[in-house]
């Protein structure tokens, strides 16, 4: 038998994408906000065709009494306003005390009240800041040292507005370059307790939120702009979260920027 030299080591074997170890989610327990619609919906499905025990969150308790019948695992429906601290805080001890743990939080919740600077309606502005950006900063406050004994993760949606702000979507664009922001000092934080910060970027998803605006000119130009591209659909996103959650404890997916073919910013 041919001897190996001296001092070479055989290469290490290096998973495909199809090869990872903990491929599954099963058991774990995550938390989505923002889950009666859109990304958060088809992430909480996502989760527990995965096999989480997932709690869902929204002001909207019908809607998430229907995606527990649609969900294939087991679901806790949560009634959650992200603006209201107390209202998160019971939501992560709900989820501890139904499931034992908390394995990872999903901040989606957000709303997009885009517009132009001038004479805009400042209440807007608040209802953005307190629901994009102060709701997430609650949440990871109230999910984190549940997160730190399990040694878990935090995923913060954000958006291509994060990156790249235009015309009519200052402020929202604001709120996500914050997520940003507050995401990567959290990660700085706690990735040496083994706990994985991840942010997700989509471009233009197929949701309602383009539904919040007031506006009736940048609503129809937010549609026309939709209609011009091949647009994400929230599974596309759920997929991603999935993908950075199933990765190798060792593997931290830090940023996910997901665009439509089409969109060219």
């Amino acid at each position: 038998m041919a001897r190996r030299p001296s001092g070479i080591r055989p290469a290490p074997h290096h998973a495909s994408l199809g090869e990872h170890v903990n491929n599954t989610l099963e058991g774990k327990v995550v938390l989505v906000t923002g889950a009666s619609s859109g990304i958060g919906r088809a992430t909480a499905l996502a989760l527990s065709k995965a096999g989480a025990r997932v709690a869902v969150g929204a002001r909207r308790a019908d809607r998430l009494k229907e995606l527990a019948q649609e969900a294939p695992g087991e679901i806790l429906v949560l009634e959650v306003d992200v603006t209201d601290q107390q209202s998160v805080r019971d939501a992560v001890e709900a989820t501890v005390d139904r499931f034992g743990a908390l394995d990872a939080l999903v901040n989606n919740a957000g709303v997009m009240l885009s517009g132009m600077i001038l004479n805009a309606d400042t209440a807007e502005w608040t209802r953005m800041v307190e629901t994009n950006l102060l709701g997430s900063m609650y949440a990871v406050h109230a999910a984190l040292p549940h997160l730190l004994r399990s040694k878990g993760a935090v995923v913060q949606i954000s958006s291509t507005s994060g990156r790249i702000s235009s015309a009519a979507s200052g402020v929202y664009a604001a709120t996500k370059s914050g997520i940003n922001a507050f995401a990567e000092a959290l990660r700085q934080e706690v990735t040496a307790e083994g706990v994985r910060v991840v942010v997700v970027e989509p471009g233009f998803v197929s949701t309602e939120l383009t539904s919040h605006i007031t506006d009736p000119a940048i609503q129809t130009m937010a549609k026309n702009m939709a209609e011009s591209m091949r647009t994400l659909q929230p599974e596309d996103i759920a997929g991603a979260v999935v993908y950075a959650l199933t990765q190798p404890e060792h593997v931290a997916v830090n940023e996910i920027l997901i665009r439509p073919t089409d969109q060219t910013r």
